[in-house]
């Protein structure tokens, strides 16, 4: 995006655990520049984006009124169902929100603003069944989605990338694992994260409940990855095609034990490990890594933030939301 120019940004999903971050790192990147409409499923005051009006991405008239009547240079398509349990929970709910309501944005862009730039931000996940080779994915990777948060991210993945034919532009992010403050105790940082201040405030036995440790993934800062989402916006003119895609990783594989390790030592306490039957995954991949030289190559982006960094804040974060 050119330096002098004012631009409004549409944000979807902006009430998840992403959109106040992205916020910031807008507010950084463009500053009074940039006029940030912030949605959500529902409506809601946010300290960093100030209130978030309400959308449902899957009521394609709903979607249709707001881009038309906005008319913003940039969406940033955040909705979706975040966890992998929740999408297979209910798959025609996935299907609904990550296939066609993706589908309802970017034909609102089309049919309304063609000139638009849609970044789309989708997940590493998608590479699924891929990732059982142990080699580091690249964006030329093979999308083999292996359960139905998979199958319906990797759907619209491809849906969009169509599109580019009929004159979408749209930048395709691919993040894998990130964590931080604020995010769920259902994802495994903030889980352990929040089992350890449980123990410290007495509220639970000094044991701590674990499933498969074996398991090595590619984690990164929350605020990284809004950090390369913003750049992705300030450097869309550098991509080559319409559809580009980006991977957003460490590149780095971590195991599940060294993240429960680490946070441990945080502790002041002596905590027990227990393996809980119910916490283990069969399907597991024994190590799932990306490799985002692409997006450092062309974005110039590359992740800053140390993950003890990342670690110590969440865990502190938790313990402050406990007391």
């Amino acid at each position: 995006m050119a330096a002098t120019r004012r631009i409004t940004i549409l944000m979807t999903g902006a009430g998840g655990f992403v959109g106040p971050y992205l916020g910031a790192a807008l507010n950084r990147r463009f500053g009074d520049r940039a006029r940030i409409v912030a949605t959500s499923r529902n409506a809601l005051e946010c300290p960093t984006l100030g209130m978030v009006v309400e959308l449902d991405v899957t009521n394609r008239v709903d979607v249709d009124d707001l881009i038309n009547h906005i008319k913003p240079n940039v969406v940033v398509h955040l909705a979706g169902i975040a966890s992998v349990t929740s999408a297979v929970a209910d798959p025609e709910q996935a299907w609904q929100i990550h296939l066609f309501g993706s589908l309802n944005v970017a034909n609102a862009i089309l049919k309304f603003v063609p000139e638009s730039l849609l970044l789309w931000i989708g997940t590493g996940q998608a590479y699924g069944a891929t990732a059982r080779s142990g080699l580091s994915l690249t964006e030329t990777a093979v999308l083999a989605p292996t359960n139905d948060y998979e199958v319906t991210k990797a759907a619209a993945d491809l849906a969009l990338g169509a599109l580019g034919g009929k004159g979408l532009r749209c930048i395709r992010m691919r993040p894998f694992n990130h964590t931080g403050p604020g995010q769920s105790a259902d994802f495994v940082v903030p889980g352990f994260a929040a089992q350890i201040a449980r123990i410290e405030a007495r509220l639970q036995s000094a044991a701590i409940k674990v499933g498969n440790l074996e398991a090595e993934r590619d984690f990164l800062d929350v605020r990284d990855v809004a950090e390369a989402y913003a750049m992705a916006i300030e450097n869309a003119e550098c991509c080559d095609c319409k559809t580009p895609i980006f991977n957003i990783a460490s590149g780095v594989p971590r195991s599940i034990k060294s993240i429960l390790n680490d946070l441990l030592a945080l502790s002041s306490q002596k905590i027990e490990v227990v393996q809980d039957s119910s916490r283990m995954r069969s399907s597991d991949t024994p190590r799932y890594v990306g490799d985002a030289r692409l997006a450092q190559g062309i974005l110039g982006w590359t992740p800053k933030i140390e993950f003890a960094q990342t670690m110590h804040d969440t865990l502190n974060d938790i313990r402050r939301r406990i007391r």
